[in-house]
């Protein structure tokens, strides 16, 4: 089975997550995009420390998949240097790992 991973990025507004989560299940880039927040982020940028709330993507996709969801996310994303970050499922019931992969357009 294709190993599967979450792919996370953080948007300014909850309408630039929904734009997002849209295209890569639209697109077969995903299976599912959880949306998340608002949240808050703290972090340096330009030698400054910024405080910001932002919405979390998380989306459920394949290793495989990872270089195109990384071009879609940038290629819709406002951000400068928007976070793009992968992690890998390690574990999960093999329904729904099954269709996970399914989803995803490899």
């Amino acid at each position: 089975m294709p190993e599967a991973i979450q792919v996370q990025t953080t948007t300014a507004t909850k309408a630039d997550a929904e734009r997002i989560a849209a295209a890569l299940v639209e697109q077969r880039l995903a299976a599912c995009v959880q949306i998340s927040g608002p949240i808050t982020s703290c972090y340096r940028w330009q030698n400054a420390i910024e405080t910001a709330d932002e919405w979390r993507c998380t989306a459920k996709t394949t290793r495989a998949a990872y270089p195109r969801v990384e071009q879609a996310i940038r290629g819709l994303h406002p951000y400068d240097e928007p976070e793009i970050i992968a992690v890998p499922i390690v574990a999960g019931s093999v329904g729904y790992l099954t269709w996970l992969v399914e989803q995803v357009d490899v």
